[in-house]
């Protein structure tokens, strides 16, 4: 039997197939560090295991998908659950989307290949509470950090420039 490690280093996903690289799934370095495949992201942590923390990035990009955004911005939307006061919640939560994922498809949420079948197993879950608080911290976690603006297009608030009326409110391309 593989060990972990040695299954998310193997595994592919839809995204990793269309952009020519191997190995998207996030690696185990020591006890308390997780580094994302390629250096794309790192970070030490504080109170969860690195195998959940690793979960939990990929439950947000899947929740979440946004192909031009990097790995580390979905770290930082989620880093705030790393605390120990949250470790029993997050685990908890973390251990039931495995049960579910091992139901579907007899592997570990973060050991299926395919965008699409992570996602099946997300949607089996999506009336659970565990589900829409990490859905919910996300809208903010992920969507308030200023360097993923302009991504989307969004030049921030405008208030303190005197507003939309004057600058521009019809030029957003991306709409229509």
């Amino acid at each position: 039997m593989l060990s972990t490690q040695t299954r998310q280093l193997r595994r592919l996903t839809r995204r990793d197939l269309l952009k020519g690289t191997t190995a998207f799934g996030a690696f185990v370095l020591g006890s308390s560090y997780v580094a994302g495949a390629g250096g794309a992201w790192a970070t030490e942590m504080d109170a969860l295991k690195p195998e959940t923390f690793a979960t939990l990035v990929q439950m947000a990009r899947d929740i979440y998908p946004h192909d031009r955004i990097a790995d580390e911005y979905y770290v930082a939307a989620v880093k705030g659950y790393d605390k120990p006061e949250e470790v029993d919640a997050i685990t908890a939560g973390i251990d039931a989307l495995n049960d579910a994922a091992r139901n579907m498809h007899e592997l570990e949420y973060a050991d299926i290949g395919w965008e699409r079948d992570r996602v099946d197993v997300l949607r089996l879950m999506e009336d659970d509470p565990f589900f829409q608080r990490i859905r919910g911290g996300l809208v903010t976690g992920l969507y308030n950090q200023k360097a993923v603006w302009p991504v989307f297009g969004y030049e921030g608030e405008s208030f303190s420039k005197g507003g939309y009326i004057n600058r521009g409110f019809d030029d957003i391309a991306w709409i229509g």
